[in-house]
């Protein structure tokens, strides 16, 4: 059984959504970041970057308070307003290849502690630490957990229904989206939308591990304080389908001291490896994996030995690590190590090309992407995949919506 709950959530005006919300910060460039902060008054990056000159010259701490000053600054000049009754809401983004529909609720601490809500990303602790003294000095939290439940006609009727009604918001960004929110507070709604998830077994959270295991660490440092907010974290919930999956593409700056032939030679044990020269190639399928080095794009099948391998050895970010970028390339620590970068399968693989060509790599490796059946199923067997294995959509807009801890 899956709990969710309404919440009062602080917003944005109408009038004024379209210049708050904004893309998760890490997003933005130094010369973006710059550029919005100077001349749009109203972001959302003003808030979760405070005085950005400075940015570099304050402690955590310092930060942290910024942050919280700045957002009450936005409550107190009419930029937020904060509902006044608890609600659920629709929120859909439609770009031009995609449309991506969803439901902001609270999730329940108790059903991630117990694995109702199921993980399949392993989190580094010093960033849960992080996250969790942000959510503690600021007191609130604005990028909810995208989470899937498995697909449900029923819910599917219902939400073509909701969005026939008027949006509460509804307006365009700069990266040629559309986005509309629909407000769900009617007391019979809520009811019917809260019985609907208690008949879902299990969530999978598909994008936001560390923010999930930061709400239950403050959960157990806080909660003494009486906050029952504390006891959810806001999450986007949407159909397991509705999801898109990309890979995350390898780039690494040597060759371990391999001639490129040795290494040609070395990948054939397990690859029937064809040079497709200046063609751009790029997998098609599991088990096959695009390479490009020296000039050349290379198609590696992997050649499998009949042998059942288990869940994790048979993915394709495993099969790289274990067949080419540990033993053949010497990257142990697939998060630290400096040899390694990661590209996002939705940018080109001429960004590949064009970061070898420029010599500051060596190869680079393309992934085809893992599926929705292969995270569950991780999921449900208690593994971890490897870091940088999928870069998920749909991303939330930061300052959309704001869900206060106390």
């Amino acid at each position: 059984m899956s709990t969710i709950i309404p919440f009062k959530a602080v917003r944005p005006t109408p009038d004024k959504v379209g210049l708050v919300s904004c893309r998760n910060y890490d997003d933005y460039s130094s010369a973006e970041l710059a550029a919005w902060l100077s001349f749009n008054p109203y972001s959302f990056l003003h808030v979760i970057h405070p005085a950005y000159v400075h940015s570099q010259k304050i402690t955590l701490d310092k930060r942290f308070k910024g942050v919280a000053h700045k957002y009450q600054d936005f409550k107190d000049e009419g930029v937020f307003m904060t509902d006044t009754d608890a609600a659920f809401f629709l929120y859909e983004i439609q770009s031009k290849s995609q449309t991506f529909t969803g439901i902001v609720a609270g999730t329940s601490i108790e059903d991630y502690k117990n694995n109702v809500i199921k993980k399949h990303e392993d989190t580094l602790q010093y960033r849960v630490e992080y996250f969790k003294d942000y959510l503690h000095q600021t007191g609130f939290n604005t990028e909810p957990v995208l989470i899937t439940y498995p697909d449900s006609d029923t819910l599917t009727n219902w939400i073509a229904q909701k969005k026939k009604e008027a949006p509460i918001y509804n307006y365009s960004t700069t990266n040629k989206e559309k986005h509309q929110v629909w407000k769900i507070s009617a007391p019979e709604e809520i009811q019917w939308l809260t019985a609907q998830f208690e008949q879902i077994p299990e969530l999978y959270i598909a994008d936001g591990h560390h923010r999930s295991a930061s709400a239950e660490l403050l959960y157990d440092e806080d909660h003494d304080l009486g906050s029952k907010n504390l006891n959810y974290f806001m999450s986007f919930l949407i159909a397991e389908s509705n999801v898109k999956i990309y890979e995350y593409n390898r780039i690494i700056r040597d060759l371990n001291g391999h001639s490129r032939d040795a290494f040609l030679e070395a990948l054939s044990e397990y690859f029937i490896i064809k040079d497709k020269e200046q063609e751009l190639w790029k997998p098609q399928s599991k088990f096959e994996f695009g390479m490009y080095l020296d000039g050349h794009f290379y198609a590696l099948f992997y050649k499998q030995d009949g042998t059942p391998p288990s869940i994790l050895a048979n993915l394709d970010a495993q099969i790289l690590y274990d067949r080419v970028l540990r033993p053949l390339l010497g990257i142990e620590d697939l998060r630290n190590d400096e040899r390694i970068e990661y590209i996002p399968g939705k940018q080109s693989i001429l960004t590949i090309k064009e970061l070898v060509d420029e010599g500051e790599f060596e190869v680079g490796f393309m992934l085809y992407p893992s599926d929705i059946s292969e995270i569950k199923a991780l999921a449900d067997n208690d593994l971890i995949m490897p870091p940088k294995s999928t870069y998920i959509e749909p991303k939330f807009r930061s300052g959309l919506m704001v869900y206060e801890l106390f």
